[in-house]
């Protein structure tokens, strides 16, 4: 009997300690990189994407909010960022000014489904942002004819992309814009030549049969390396100073804790997202960028690109990472003005 009670003791101490665990790794996954605002409510919530991924996001709302119907905002990014990182600062940023506002991961990241994990699609993460419009149209509080997006980073582009198609979205935003598409087929400042592009692409298609034999996908090494040698380039330690510190550090993120398959850029470079950047008006556009983000020059040439109304907003003095979750950067009561006055 005594062995039976031992028995019984051990696996209750066991199955505490599973519980445990699992609690910490859950409230981990959970984690906000920034402070968490009294002034709005965030919600779990699940959707899926026209091709069936269920997807997961936060849904922030303003507390003691009237009956009166609300405007809505779809937000996603950085390229490879989860939604407890920059995308949920801005969500619960324009939720404290009266916007019911969703972050949610893309496809293959994060929380969201998909596999094999860490995948990313010119098509898929475009969808994604649709479908995040499709469930906030159909929340009771939000009135439907008054959704915009914002994209950051990479999902900058994307948003753009979503934008030209699917004409529910009223008014966009991209802050530190990148055009994937464009970056992976042609480098920064399309140094990239045509041989060097061949090149890349028979290697990953080499991959594809090495992925074929071995039954699944190979990865490749984290986007942000662990340590700083000291001789990156700027840009690259600010990556660093955001997705590996504590600053903005997050364990489901692929820039912070993970990697893309190596066959990631195979579509990215293949499918440029920008090409119908016209079709968006007349419904207005609004780019942000640092005035010393490497990124710049993909603003700048989506606003070239694009048909009125549009406006292009250069932040003095700032970096690309700094409209990530610099609270004194990012112009929020200039996004709130943008949506006011264009969710109409």
């Amino acid at each position: 009997m005594k062995k039976f009670y031992l028995f019984t003791l051990i696996v209750v101490v066991m199955s505490n300690l599973v519980s445990a665990q699992n609690a910490s790794i859950a409230e981990d996954i959970n984690k906000k990189t920034f402070l968490v605002s009294d002034k709005v409510i965030c919600q779990k919530v699940t959707f899926k994407n026209r091709y069936g991924i269920t997807l997961v996001g936060d849904l922030y709302t303003p507390k003691n909010s009237s009956d009166e119907l609300l405007p809505a905002l779809a937000i996603s990014g950085p390229f490879g960022a989860v939604k407890e990182q920059s995308s949920g600062l801005y969500a619960q940023s324009m939720a404290e000014r009266g916007f019911i506002a969703l972050a949610f991961d893309p496809s293959y990241t994060g929380e969201s489904g998909g596999e094999p994990r860490h995948v990313a699609s010119p098509d898929i993460n475009t969808e994604d942002l649709s479908a995040a419009v499709d469930f906030l149209g159909i929340q009771k509080k939000v009135d439907r004819n008054k959704i915009g997006m914002i994209g950051i980073c990479g999902f900058g582009g994307f948003a753009l992309n979503a934008a030209a198609v699917d004409k529910r979205i009223k008014a966009v935003v991209a802050t530190s814009m990148y055009d994937i598409t464009r970056a992976a087929s042609k480098g920064y400042f399309d140094k990239v030549t045509l041989d060097e592009r061949t090149k890349a692409l028979e290697q990953v298609s080499l991959q594809r049969w090495r992925d074929a034999e071995n039954g699944k996908p190979a990865y490749g090494q984290c986007p942000n390396p662990d340590k700083l040698k000291g001789d990156e380039p700027e840009f690259v330690k600010s990556y660093f100073d955001y997705y590996k510190t504590e600053r903005g550090f997050h364990p489901s993120s692929i820039n912070s804790n993970g990697s893309w398959t190596i066959t990631n850029s195979f579509s990215l470079m293949n499918m440029p997202i920008l090409t119908y950047i016209k079709e968006i008006s007349p419904r207005p556009i609004l780019l942000i960028a640092g005035e010393n983000a490497h990124s710049r020059y993909f603003s700048e040439d989506a606003y070239n690109a694009a048909s009125e109304p549009k406006e292009l907003m250069i932040i003095s003095n700032a970096v690309h990472v700094d409209l990530y979750d610099r609270l004194d950067v990012i112009p929020f009561d200039k996004l709130k003005s943008f949506f006011n006055e264009n969710l109409k």
